[in-house]
Parts: C-alpha cells; structure tokens; sequence
C-alpha cells in the first residue's frame, strides 16, 4: 500500500513539508502568470517570464548538485525556504510601495528559479537517504501526491484569491507556507549518508560527478527521458494562461480550475502508478502513458470547450506524474546516493535549457498563430521522449528483471 511509508515519523513529516512548499509554489506560479496577462495582456512576456525562470535555474544547477553531495540536504532545504521567504516579502513591499512593475514579477521569477532548482535537487536526493530500495516507488508516488495536492489546492485557491484579494495577499500565503513547510521539515531527524570526498574542491567534485554519468551512458539517458514530463509540464504552464484567454474564453477562475485539475490528475498517478508497473511491468507502464499523453494533447490543439479542458487537464497532469514517478524509481534504484545531487544537477541543467528555449520560442509561436500550437509542441515531445525509452527498451527489460517494484 502506498501510505504505508508514511508510518515512519520522518517520511511522515516530509511529506507534509513538501505538500506545504508545493501548494506555496503553486499559488505563486499560477497566480504571477496571471497577474502579468491581467496588467500587460502579453502572452510573449509570460513566455520571456518563465524563461528567466528556468535561467535562473540553469545558472545556478552546476552549484546545485555539489552543493547536494556535499552538505547534509535536510538543512539546504531549510535556508532555502529561508531565502525563498525573505526574497519574496522584499518583493512585496515593492509592490506596496511603488505598485506594478514587470521588473518586480522578474525578480519574483529569479528568486523562484533559484530556490526551485537547489529544492528539487536536495529535497529528491534526501528522499533517497529516508527511505529503503524497495519503498522507493511507494515513496516517489507519495512524494507526486505532495507536490499535486499542493499544485491542485493552489490552483483552486490562487484564481479565486486573485480575483477577489490581488496578487499580493497570494504573495504573502506563499511567504508563510515556506515558513509552515520548514517547520515540519525541521522535524525530519536522520543519519545523513557520509559525505566522500568532502575536502574536494566544488570544481573537482563537480567534474566527478560528470565522470560518473560520462561512464554510464544508459543512465544519463534514462535521465533524460525522466526530465521530458518535466519540460512539457512547464510548457503547459507557458500555454495554458493564453488557451484559456483565447481558446475556450475562461477568466481567472477557468485558469486556476483548468492547473487545479492537472493536479487532480496528478494526484490520481499517485495512487495508480506503482500498482500499473506491478501488473503490467514498468516498461509498459511508461509506454502506455506516453501513449496517453500525445493522445490527449493532440485532441486539446483542436478543442474550444472550457469541459474538455478540464478532463484533458486531468490526463494530462496524471499522464505527466506517472512518467515521473516511475521514471524516479528507475534513477534511485541506478544512481549511487553519493552522486544522486550531482547527476540531478546535470539533468535539471538540461531540462532549464531546453525550457528557456521553448518558453521563449512558444511565446512567439502562440502570440502569432494560436495556443493550440503549444499543445501540439507539447505532444511532438513526448512522442521524442517515448521513441528514445523505446531504443533504450533492451536495457530497461533488463534492468526490470532484476528490480523488485
């Protein structure tokens, strides 16, 4: 049973720590898209947005992942929030004070890349030190429900709270989430993992854990497909606010319950996605959701009813979450816990670079023609992502053998 992981207290606790964070970066996220269309009525410059975004982060990540091998990951997670916290009640007082200015939502944006990128590294390489091999699918579906109950609340609540409050009260809930979030993290008592290596220098360790995926190719590509349901989750959030404007006529309310319904979606994977791979093997499982996805993206680029948004939001987030969860397990199960931030790093630097390029590119391509581009973008993506798991499909028979799900 999935929930029997959250019967030790510390896993139990982290648990709740990420739901709380999730729900904080959702509220924000969705409602700074938002907020920008509602002052500026430019698609391109959410587009330019997120690019900075997925920038920050990119700037960051070759830091992030010796940063996550070297130091004890529980307490990155702390300052983190720390940083994220005082970062964005700064932010708010420029809003008090000087009102709307997009320079303000960019430098929101930064402080988020950053903060997200050094989060996901340390928070999924500490997953992997709570918990035991074979929890570690039960533990990457609870970990999708967190970050999706999170997302789905935020959805529901930051449409309504910016239509009725502004962007600024939904600033100051996520200020306090991060804050509530540490609070249950702090918590989380552990035997962190030895640190190797730890006089190397950041430059010395940085470059071995490069080493360590240049000598194992099949991982570094498992790792790749892992990071396409990324990608095309952030480009979702590139379309959706322009699809809902323009597309099916929706307002703000529309836009929240269209993200909120991802997460529902989402939130089922979690509960579907370990039984699936049981029954059927892990490698059909992923190719069935692949399947899916391109299915259900290509049907929403033709689609005009707010309904049919909803239910393809559904597919989509559980579609996108399963691929996660299942791709996760495949990389704890791989990858040595001493180099698991590090070839993280390595991967999220690759997703950040591929979004910069598509959350600009579709910007321009949405302004220009229509939203129902993104989602066939969207859908040729995940049709790449499933032909390269295909060619690596001898390995992964293998690798499925010999793991017990």
């Amino acid at each position: 049973m999935v929930f029997s992981v959250l019967k030790p207290r510390n896993f139990r606790h982290f648990f709740l720590s990420d739901i709380i964070s999730g729900f904080g970066v959702g509220m924000s996220t969705i409602g700074a898209n938002w907020f920008l269309l509602d002052q500026t009525g430019s698609i391109q410059l959410i587009g330019f947005m997120l690019s900075l975004n997925v920038i920050a982060g990119l700037v960051i990540s070759p830091f992030v992942g010796t940063l996550t091998d070297k130091f004890n990951r529980k307490k990155i997670i702390l300052w983190t929030n720390l940083f994220r916290t005082l970062g964005i009640a700064a932010v708010i007082g420029l809003f008090l004070i000087f009102g709307f200015l997009t320079e303000y939502l960019y430098v929101f944006t930064i402080i988020n890349g950053m903060s997200w990128s050094i989060y996901m590294s340390a928070s999924r390489s500490l997953v992997q030190e709570l918990l035991t091999e074979k929890e570690l699918i039960n533990g990457n579906s609870l970990v999708e429900i967190s970050l999706q109950v999170g997302m789905f609340m935020a959805g529901a609540a930051s449409g309504i709270l910016y239509k009725y409050f502004g962007f600024e009260l939904i600033l100051a809930i996520n200020a306090i989430a991060f804050i509530v979030s540490s609070l249950f993290l702090y918590r989380v008592h552990y035997d962190p993992i030895v640190i190797e290596n730890k006089e190397e220098t950041f430059y010395a360790n940085f470059k071995d854990g490069i080493s360590y995926l240049k000598e194992r190719p099949y991982i570094f590509w498992i790792g790749v497909v892992a990071i396409v349901p990324l990608i095309s989750t952030m480009i979702y959030n590139v379309v959706l606010p322009g699809y809902v404007n323009n597309s099916v006529g929706g307002d703000s309310v529309v836009f929240g319950l269209s993200d909120m319904f991802y997460g529902i979606g989402g939130l089922i994977s979690g509960f579907i996605a370990a039984p699936f791979a049981k029954k059927i093997t892990k490698q059909g499982t992923i190719a069935l959701f692949f399947l899916l996805s391109i299915s259900t993206l290509i049907s929403l680029a033709f689609n005009q009813y707010i309904f049919v948004l909803y239910i393809g939001s559904v597919f989509i987030g559980l579609t996108n979450s399963s691929l996660r969860i299942l791709m996760n397990t495949t990389i704890m199960e791989t990858v040595s816990k001493s180099y698991m931030g590090r070839a993280l790093s390595v991967w999220m630097a690759i997703s950040l670079l591929l979004q910069t390029v598509f959350a600009t590119g579709l910007g321009v391509l949405i302004e220009r023609y229509s939203a129902g581009v993104g989602f066939i973008c969207m859908s040729v993506l995940m049709l790449l992502g499933f032909a390269l798991y295909q060619l690596l499909g001898s390995k992964v028979k293998a690798t499925n053998t010999n793991v017990t799900i």
